[in-house]
């Protein structure tokens, strides 16, 4: 048996999402199950170099999952012949720069989204990435979720007939920061920092949108700062920017309409965080995170609505859960794993910054829809 070991400069493991879903939950939870399997008897060893501004933090991080190398100089890491690939979870609007430069050392790219803070940007670095001959990926794990793998095996067995419609609703309430601290860094909330929902969410519908169901070919958008005002991580209050609530409608290819609700000031009366329902001429779902759920055309009631009388129907109860048939592992784990098959055996993969480029894309004609107050058509994106 070979092992192949891949040094990986991981820039941004301080913020929660690069440290929980990136670093522990996906590379090290690699290590601790021997490696990624590449088959033919051979293993590869994925070894974290952790990069960042805050030297403590990152020493005390290595110190706590026995890891060995911590620096705060990027342009010294990325100068590192043996680090083959750059993993960037920075706050958005550090991490364009931060891309370019790992691309001008040669290093293969994978990123969290969105990959820059406008589509010129974002398509600027998939052109650069192309020409440099490295392999690059976005980070797109939502697809990768069990409830969204229900949904596309469904999708991809016939189950809808045509597809008429998907309602999404996502979010839940983020504190305001005084008299309980916030879920979420400030910076999410001041534009001139790459924050807000809009430019967060649109690229997860798109690429949700794009797998399951068709391209985006339209949008229609309203943004809101619902929340004007929020205290930051110093108790210092601080007027908020950017959006913290979107209110979409896509048109798809195919004829199909999405109409997806994303806020961060909405308390969840819902099963999971996110839910979509998607309703076809042969039967319908509602999918969140984790579970799936369906109703065929051959067993759906036919309620008869009578405003004199509440109704003694049970509707959750008339559907039926879609069982797992296999295991699913960690959404965030199993595109790290085809990412590191794509850049070590070159298998097929198709997440990349093109396809990162289109989320951005968007999210940035949603905002130009809301601010225009119309309807936005949505260009197929080439390089």
């Amino acid at each position: 048996m070979a092992r192949r070991t891949v040094r990986i400069a991981m820039n941004g493991v301080t913020g929660r999402m690069g440290y929980r879903q990136h670093l522990v939950r996906s590379l090290l939870a690699l290590r601790e199950q021997g490696g990624l399997d590449l088959g033919g008897g051979d293993v590869l060893w994925p070894e974290p170099v952790l990069v960042g501004r805050r030297a403590d933090a990152l020493r005390e991080i290595a110190a706590r999952h026995g890891l060995a190398e911590t620096s705060t100089d990027l342009d010294a890491v990325l100068a590192d012949d043996s680090v083959e690939v750059y993993f960037d979870a920075q706050a958005t609007a550090a991490r364009p720069e931060a891309l370019k430069r790992a691309v001008a050392a040669g290093k293969h790219l994978y990123t969290e989204k969105p990959t820059a803070l406008d589509l010129a940007g974002a398509l600027d670095l998939a052109r650069l990435a192309d020409r440099a001959g490295v392999r690059h990926g976005v980070v797109q794990d939502k697809i990768f979720l069990p409830g969204l793998r229900k949904l596309k095996r469904l999708v991809d067995g016939g189950f809808f007939g045509r597809v008429l419609s998907v309602r999404g609703e996502f979010g839940y309430w983020v504190f305001e920061g005084d008299w309980q601290q916030a879920q979420r860094p400030s910076w999410n909330y001041r534009a001139g920092d790459g924050g807000g929902i809009t430019a967060d969410m649109l690229p997860h519908w798109e690429y949700v949108l794009h797998e399951l169901f068709g391209r985006v070919t339209a949008v229609t958008a309203r943004t809101a700062t619902h929340v004007p005002r929020r205290i930051d991580e110093r108790g210092r209050p601080y007027d908020a920017t950017a959006d913290d609530a979107v209110y979409g409608i896509f048109e798809l290819r195919g004829g199909a309409v999405a109409q997806i609700n994303s806020s961060w000031a909405v308390r969840v009366h819902r099963e999971e965080l996110l839910e979509l329902q998607v309703d076809g001429t042969h039967g319908s779902a509602v999918a969140g995170l984790h579970g799936c759920r369906i109703q065929h055309r051959a067993t759906t009631p036919k309620p008869v609505w009578n405003p004199d009388l509440p109704t003694g129907d049970r509707f959750r109860e008339q559907w039926q859960e879609v069982p797992d048939n296999e295991e699913f592992g960690n959404a965030f784990m199993v595109q790290w794993e085809a990412f590191l098959r794509h850049v070590v055996l070159g298998t097929p993969y198709r997440w990349d910054l093109l396809a990162g480029a289109r989320g951005v894309q968007l999210a940035e004609l949603g905002l130009l829809s809301s601010a225009e107050g119309r309807r936005v058509e949505v260009p197929e994106l080439v390089l």
